[in-house]
């Protein structure tokens, strides 16, 4: 007996069903990082000791990263996002079970490629919605990321309050997870079929989309300036600029909180100003407040400029994101997995390198090195131009059979 096939997604569904995805993965991180404290103290590790097991999270998102793209260009990238998506519920919980440092470690291994995997799959399957909607779409999808990573903290931070142990932690937050995934399976816009071919010899060895690699240096830009205000902001304020350990700690809230503002307004702004302009803005505020606050040298100011460091970062990478999915649908998965690679290597090295810059030439001074980075990226804004109406409006039509 025949069986009916079932009906396309709308492209409404279609788009919760990637903030569903971005959601996921915001929750997974910032559920396992609310509880890193709690699997120090179990495991008797010192700080050295527990960074050496972080690489393994590190490792692991670079290592899905590179091989991801090929699968995405030629499964498509519903066919990869979803099992990751259910995956990334399950090995959210081993990393509790780990007796010692070695097997957490591979523990947080198999945790970041899960997360890698899924990053370059989500973003490619955003770029098929946007492609289908036809206006910019992907900033949405980022600030959904940041509302879990909140939400995961969230979770994280009650759990350990009523002294529940990372386990159960952890397995709460997969159920929730794997719920999201199936929700989203049932919503998930399919790539246009051409993808879900095998690809030729041909194909496999052709070069990256153009600009792919420039795109990815401008997400590394971004994302050095991200890490940084993470892990020197509120060293800044306390240590530089001799505010108290509370006031310091809103510097970096204060980036986190215009990032996520920002990225809200982002779609409106891009379907606006257009994506060179807005990235050339975003990229002056950016380094203007970043480097005004550090030539001032006042905590209020340092919480100010922080904030705004924040929101003009805020449009960047979705932008830079949406441009390398859509320089070419066939290589697409490709494109996004060297531009990701590229960011998150920007978002692990620049703790780093502010803290090498910090040794020789002081902290204050070390950070004009984000704020400088900003610049070049907004000089460097008409990367992200689309392409031609032309090309856009048959690239569109491909996807939107896809769709009712």
């Amino acid at each position: 007996m025949a069986t009916l096939a079932p009906a396309p997604p709308s492209l409404r569904h279609a788009r919760l069903a990637v903030f569903g995805m971005f959601l996921l993965s915001g929750m997974a991180l910032g559920t396992w990082t609310a509880r890193i404290p709690a699997l120090k103290e179990s495991l008797g590790l010192t700080d050295g000791l527990l960074s050496l097991a972080l690489l393994g999270i590190a490792a692991g998102a670079i290592t899905g990263m590179q091989v991801v793209g090929r699968l995405v260009d030629t499964y498509g990238s519903d066919r990869i996002m979803i099992p990751m998506g259910i995956a990334q519920g399950i090995v959210l919980v081993i990393p509790a079970f780990a007796p010692n440092l070695v097997t957490l470690a591979l523990a947080l291994f198999l945790f970041g490629a899960v997360h890698g995997t899924l990053d370059v799959a989500m973003n490619a399957n955003a770029v098929t919605v946007e492609r289908a909607y036809g206006r910019p779409i992907m900033s949405g999808f980022h600030a959904v990321f940041s509302l879990g990573g909140f939400a995961g903290s969230a979770i994280g931070g009650l759990f350990a309050h009523f002294a529940v142990g990372p386990a159960v932690t952890f397995a709460a937050a997969g159920a929730v997870i794997l719920a999201i995934s199936l929700l989203s399976a049932h919503w998930t816009m399919r790539d246009p079929r051409e993808a879900h071919r095998p690809q030729t010899t041909a194909q496999r060895t052709r070069k990256l989309p153009q600009g792919a690699l420039f795109l990815g240096i401008l997400a590394f830009c971004c994302l050095v300036g991200e890490g940084a205000s993470a892990d020197w902001s509120s060293v800044y304020l306390r240590d530089n600029l001799g505010s108290s350990a509370g006031f310091a700690a809103a510097a970096y809230a204060a980036f986190s909180i215009m990032m996520t503002a920002g990225r809200v307004a982002g779609d409106r702004l891009a379907a606006r100003f257009g994506p060179v302009t807005l990235v050339r803005c975003c990229g002056g505020l950016a380094a203007a407040g970043l480097a005004v606050n550090l030539l001032i040298g006042a905590p209020v100011a340092g919480v100010i400029g922080f904030g705004l460091f924040g929101a003009g970062l805020s449009c960047i990478i979705p932008q830079v994101f949406s441009a390398a999915g859509h320089r070419d649908p066939a290589q697409s998965g490709r494109a996004l997995a060297v531009v990701a690679s590229l960011g998150y290597t920007g978002l692990l090295t620049g703790p780093v390198l502010i803290g090498g810059l910090a040794e020789l030439v002081t902290l204050p001074r070390a950070l004009l090195l984000p704020a400088l980075l900003a610049l070049l990226v907004a000089l460097a804004a008409p990367a992200v131009r689309p392409r031609t109406h032309e090309a856009t409006t048959a690239v569109r039509e491909e996807a939107q059979p896809n769709c009712p």
